[in-house]
């Protein structure tokens, strides 16, 4: 059976990871203790682990391939152990522990995810990490992959790999490589030779697929040459190391749903709102001018892939730019001003504009995403300032050995250059915001996440 190629912008993604700045996703999961018994950090690790082995994504790693040269496949790994991805770690600081595990890279000749089971002081609750590279899920997929490590999804009928993704070879079994291709020295698949009437006929698609990427690239050169940039968050807005900073915050939905209902616009707009009077009230406790031109949010968009499209599996996601209004001191007007900025993204679509930059991948041969991953690694600042993501999630109760969970963080990986990713998940009437921050430029990414809660209190307070 055929190994899944990665699609472009997965490609992308995993060209993009460096030691220094992982390109992995993550999501704690906060879960009340049953008070009848402890927690046993070691035996939820051995549950997880065979949870995951039932996973077939999650035994699968990611190999060169020789055609599409540049490019990667899935692959099943032969060597496959999920107690190499399972560990429990017993710490008093349970967030310390996770900016620390989410700093680490993974090893990229293992399939690409990690679950840690946190256990801190006796009587607070257990957490459980989940990280899994960009190149293995986007937001919502990662949501289903953590789900069927719970109990709920460990209920389910096990999932039957797709069509396209190989199964783990059994021991001493050979291959199953056309008989017309097999034989000593190097066994190569058999290639189809394309119909030339298709060529012909997909080169309108090419050619219009050519002029959408010169208009995405010409937007976003654009917007690079835009003289606010990183500037405007002051001296603090500089690149960091690896370290990192998290912290959390958890927001009532019918508040935010107030605010909507009285000043019009969506949930995510306040949530906007919310993040850009975070933003002021935190610069002005640290002693930072807010007023000029705000930073720049890139706020992601998922973007299913349709059969027949190229690359047709894996991650497809566009964005929109938002200069977010940090300087206004009124806190309706900040609304105002983030409700018509996303008017006038969502009026030019996610597929167009200086945002779209992630599509671009549908445009590069494999090879290409080699060499200009170090490039684009290098001038993300000069595009965004901050990544602000909103990750979908199952509402509904969820639990883990009969223990309930109460919140869930997603986290949202750090581009080279960048300071804060702030990713966000609605759980249980609540919203839950996850911030990753590189400690040399915000060491007091708590103080952040306070800011969050007094600007959704000031916002309120104006709504009267």
């Amino acid at each position: 059976m055929a190994d899944e190629h990665l699609s472009p912008l997965d490609l992308a993604f995993w060209n993009l990871d460096s030691p220094g700045h992982p390109m992995h996703l993550g999501a704690v999961a906060v879960f009340d203790r049953d008070p009848e018994r402890p927690v046993d950090a070691d035996g939820l690790a051995a549950l997880l682990t065979a949870r995951a082995e039932a996973v077939p994504r999650m035994r699968q790693r990611v190999k060169d391939v020789w055609y599409g040269v540049g490019g990667a496949a899935w692959a099943a790994d032969e060597h496959f152990d999920a107690r190499h991805h399972v560990h429990a770690v017993r710490r008093t600081d349970a967030w310390a522990a996770v900016a620390e595990l989410m700093a680490r890279p993974m090893d990229r000749h293992r399939p690409p995810w990690e679950v840690y089971v946190i256990e801190g002081a006796p009587d607070a609750p257990f957490r459980i990490l989940v990280k899994l590279h960009h190149a293995l899920a986007d937001g919502l997929r990662a949501v289903e992959f953590g789900a069927a490590l719970l109990d709920q999804g460990a209920r389910m009928p096990a999932p039957s790999a797709p069509a396209s993704a190989p199964a783990a070879p059994r021991k001493g079994a050979e291959a199953a490589v056309p008989a017309q291709v097999r034989g000593p020295g190097l066994h190569l698949p058999a290639l189809p030779l394309p119909d030339p009437r298709q060529v012909v006929a997909s080169l309108p698609d090419r050619v219009r697929e050519a002029g959408r990427a010169l208009g995405i690239g010409s937007a976003v050169l654009r917007a690079s040459l835009d003289p606010g940039g990183p500037a405007a968050l002051g001296a603090a807005w500089t690149p960091g190391g690896a370290e990192r900073r998290f912290a959390t915050a958890s927001l009532d939905v019918d508040d935010l749903h107030r605010v909507r209902k009285t000043s019009g616009g969506t949930v995510n707009d306040v949530v906007m709102a919310v993040v850009a009077g975070a933003l002021r009230r935190w610069m002005e406790a640290r002693g930072d001018d807010p007023a000029g031109p705000g930073p720049r949010a890139l706020i992601p968009v998922a973007r299913r892939r349709r059969r027949g499209v190229r690359g047709g599996r894996g991650n497809r996601i566009s964005g929109y730019l938002l200069r977010l209004p940090v300087g206004e001191p009124d806190p309706l007007a900040r609304l105002r001003d983030v409700r018509a900025g996303m008017d006038r993204n969502k009026d030019a679509g996610p597929d167009t504009g200086p945002g779209a930059v992630a599509l671009l991948a549908d445009s590069v041969p494999p090879l290409a995403h080699r060499f200009a991953a170090p490039l684009l690694a290098a001038s993300a600042r000069l595009l965004f300032d901050v990544l602000v993501t909103n990750v979908p999630m199952l509402d509904v109760p969820l639990t883990l050995d009969g223990c309930r969970m109460t919140e869930l963080y997603p986290i949202a990986p750090l581009a080279r250059g960048q300071s804060l990713a702030v990713a966000c998940s609605t759980y249980r009437r609540r919203v839950h915001i996850g911030l990753l921050a590189d400690a040399e430029s915000l060491p007091d990414a708590d103080t952040l996440a306070a800011a969050l809660h007094g600007a959704l209190a000031e916002l309120l307070d104006a709504c009267g």
